[in-house]
């Protein structure tokens, strides 16, 4: 065991706040829905049970509609802005009214393998619940063919460039006063700008207006895109439900229905000019023309092609450390403004599982080798600069921590001994 495997498990024991587990301390004080799949994925690792524990809880505050929102506020933390007062969902515990990447159903399959015995009852507790997670999805969100999102931070990709031209049609000049957080806790050059928020919380008053009517949101709200990145992840998600439903003995047919009629929806994604997958401003019909992320994300539901793969290694060797957040070489490339050109290990990690589902092992253990280089160096960071490693965002922070559990930690070739 190496100090920083030690270090990682610290990081989510300190991180738990018992059955749920903070994304770090300060920065992010609640329960969000992404982030908590990764903690159980890394608690799965040394406390299965707690990972199943974790699972349970973020399913627990599931709504009637079968939305799993992107934050559960669980305790009072009157300085985190936007908080529960500013949504007003009228949910117990009270959430946000958007939801995040529904990565769960594919991390929990990787901790039921772990242990398909024990797991079977914890992971048949919460199947029917990942079930109308999807079913929402489907209906509330895939109503254009591809994922949409109502707002940036569904797509748990907050300021990426793709959604740049669906926000300049928000109008933000008109929201309630108030004051940030995250810009007294990392520096505010690395995090979205004012504008930026005032256009988010636009929107987060907008759903408040219609009492966060899924129909009314996507038909009269300011902000409408498909998301690749969403896309994909809902796609794999889909897939690996699917084996976990045939595992526990479920009729599996509304899931493929789902998955094929998602798939048959990528052509309207794939923007030829760009000569990738690519958002698109579901209001308009307009492409982003930005290539990133969101975009490679294809590899994990196995939609990979040749020309997005020439557009992947172009943009990889321009780096550094790790798959860069936006494309090094357009004009918005910001190689330490969040979503605007880091590189995140977490996304580092799910484009792994896909390379590796595709036969791709020279490409995963690339990648796994460059984020190991990044934690080595600088320790369990939110993200990093792609170029010189520069730490960035929040420290000691939960699905990094968990991601080096178990993904980074596991090299082919000497399983990652040594000291940290």
């Amino acid at each position: 065991m190496t100090n920083l495997d030690e270090q990682a498990r610290q990081i989510l024991r300190r991180n738990d706040q018992g059955g749920y587990t903070l994304p770090t301390y300060g920065l992010y004080p609640y329960q969000w829905n992404w982030d908590s799949a990764f903690a159980a994925w890394g608690f799965a690792t040394f406390d299965i049970s707690r990972a199943w524990d974790e699972l349970d809880m973020l399913m627990a505050s599931q709504w009637d509609t079968g939305m799993v929102p992107h934050i559960i506020f669980h305790k009072p933390d009157p300085g985190y802005f936007p908080g529960p007062d500013v949504w007003a969902t009228g949910q117990n515990p009270a959430t946000s009214g958007i939801s995040q990447p529904p990565v769960t159903a594919t991390l929990a399959r990787l901790i039921w393998e772990m242990d398909p015995e024990a797991g079977r009852d914890r992971l048949s507790g919460i199947y029917g619940k990942l079930l109308e997670w999807h079913r929402w999805w489907h209906v509330a969100r895939c109503t254009h063919g591809p994922a949409a999102i109502a707002h940036p931070w569904e797509s748990g990709r907050d300021n990426c460039p793709d959604w740049d031209i669906g926000m300049a049609g928000v109008d933000g000049t008109g929201v309630s006063p108030y004051t940030r957080r995250d810009t007294g806790h990392v520096d505010p050059d690395m995090r979205p700008t004012k504008e930026d928020y005032d256009r988010y919380i636009a929107m987060v008053e907008f759903g408040r207006s219609v009492g966060w009517d899924d129909t009314k949101i996507v038909e009269e709200g300011p902000f409408l895109m498909a998301d690749p990145g969403i896309t994909f992840i809902l796609l794999r998600a889909h897939e690996d439900l699917a084996v976990i439903g045939r595992a526990l003995g479920h009729d599996v047919t509304e899931i493929e229905s789902w998955s094929n009629t998602l798939r048959s929806a990528l052509p309207l994604i794939w923007n030829d000019a760009l000569g990738c997958y690519d958002a698109r401003n579901l209001r308009t019909g307009e492409f982003a023309n930005v290539m990133g992320s969101g975009a490679f994300l294809a590899y994990l539901a196995n939609a990979g092609n040749p020309q997005l793969d020439a557009k992947l290694i172009r943009a990889w060797d321009l780096v550094q450390y790790g798959i860069p957040s936006a494309d090094p070489e357009a004009p918005i490339f910001n190689p330490r403004k969040y979503w605007r050109g880091p590189t995140w290990p977490v996304v580092n990690a799910l484009l792994s599982i896909g390379f590796k589902s595709a036969g791709r092992d020279d490409l995963a253990e690339r990648l796994r080798n460059e984020t190991e280089m990044l934690i080595r160096k600088h320790g369990f960071y939110e993200y990093f600069d792609p170029m010189d490693a520069t730490p960035c965002g929040g420290a000691d922070f939960t699905w990094t921590a968990a991601i080096w559990l178990t993904w980074v930690r596991h090299s082919p070739k000497a399983n990652m001994k040594g000291a940290a």
